[in-house]
């Protein structure tokens, strides 16, 4: 089945009772029993809900894995995963990372005894030499959170295999359309539904998908034991949001490229990080893996104060200077003082996140308009 209908009928069945083509809201809380343990496959709705059954189906199916566990964002999804881990463990991670995630990892985590080492995954060498004994998962955005560096998945799953270490990919930038980490190699699979899923900056959850049965009932424990569970609502939202995923993919992705070419020739610009270009050390990568380059396009300013990117973020009107990304509107985004203004400044600048450097989510509007408005911003 190709991808463009599996977003549409993949887990997903018309209804039993009614027929609506729609899957309904379970707005419940509890089920009745016809007695102690004889139930329908649903006793309370932290454990388990109909709506978020077909939606753990969905994508499943849209990531080539067995099995999806919803969470209630992002980060609890990622809070999930590293539940896995236990005191003495050491975690693998990108030194461009999104903040929230190092901050999960630095501040909530460390002091439980799950030591983190950022460093840049580009090159294999670096990651083999930081892998110790107690090693126990690698952490991969690819494309990374700013800076939209690329991480060849395959080659560090190879790496590792055999090593007993995890390897989960946030593919939160890339969404299933475009990437599927589980085909080459990766045991987990992580997305901030919140954003590409979602695509209409109506909702906030998350998802980890794996074909491992093991570590999918592990997961599914901690799931309810933890209960950072979703509402039906919120899984209805993602549900319908799945359905256009292909078609607002492709026009951001067709709307980013024109964007990442019109920066590059304006005469304020430092410098464009975007793996479509030929230029991009991770082009050939991304090429490989990826099906297209995404909808993400970060730029610098050759006046590298914050000022001057403050300056740009005040005066857009189409792009709105808010957090998050991934949905139908384009956004516009200051990394360094929004989403990773948690990492340490020493970091931030050693991997190139500097304080003029500025993130376009780039949105499904017609795209001379997106361009315009850059251009008045930039003057």
């Amino acid at each position: 089945m190709k991808f463009g209908t599996k977003v549409i009928h993949s887990g997903i069945e018309p209804d039993q009772t009614t027929g609506a083509i729609m899957t309904p809201i379970f707005q419940t809380s509890t089920y009745v029993q016809d007695g102690p343990g004889n139930h329908k496959g649903y006793e309370y709705a932290r454990t388990q809900n109909p709506t978020r059954t077909v939606l753990q189906n969905n994508l499943a199916a849209l990531e080539n894995g067995t099995d999806a566990i919803c969470f209630s964002s992002g980060l609890a999804a990622m809070d999930g995963i590293i539940k896995l881990l236990k005191s003495g463990d050491h975690v693998l991670a990108s030194n461009d990372m999104y903040g929230g995630s190092f901050r999960l990892l630095d501040k909530i985590f460390k002091p439980f005894g799950i030591e983190t080492n950022l460093i840049p995954m580009q090159d294999l060498s670096i990651i083999e030499s930081n892998i110790t004994s107690e090693t126990k998962l690698i952490w991969i955005e690819t494309p990374t959170n700013p800076l939209l560096n690329i991480v060849d998945i395959k080659a560090v799953c190879e790496l590792v295999k055999g090593k007993n270490i995890l390897v989960c990919v946030d593919n939160t930038f890339a969404s299933p359309y475009l990437q599927n980490p589980l085909d080459l190699g990766a045991d987990l699979v992580l997305h901030s539904a919140t954003k590409y899923l979602g695509g209409h900056s109506d909702v906030i959850h998350g998802a980890v998908i794996t074909k491992n049965k093991a570590l999918a009932e592990r997961l599914f424990f901690i799931q309810n034991a933890s209960g950072a569970v979703p509402g039906p609502q919120d899984c209805f939202l993602i549900l319908r949001g799945i359905k256009t995923l292909h078609i607002r993919m492709d026009r951001a992705c067709e709307n980013a490229a024109k964007i990442a070419n019109f920066l590059i020739n304006h005469p304020r610009v430092n410098r464009v990080l975007y793996p479509g270009f030929t230029s991009h050390p991770g082009h050939l990568i991304a090429k490989k893996q990826m099906r297209n380059f995404g909808g993400m396009v970060s730029f610098d300013l050759k006046d590298t104060t914050i000022e001057a990117a403050f300056s740009v973020l005040s005066k857009t009107k189409l792009f709105s200077c808010a957090e998050s990304l991934g949905g139908v509107e384009s956004l516009i985004g200051h990394p360094a003082s929004m989403t990773h203004a948690s990492l340490p400044k020493e970091e931030r600048l050693k991997s190139g996140l500097t304080d003029s450097l500025m993130r376009l989510s780039v949105g499904i509007e017609d795209v001379d308009d997106l361009i315009a408005d850059l251009e008045q911003a930039l003057k």
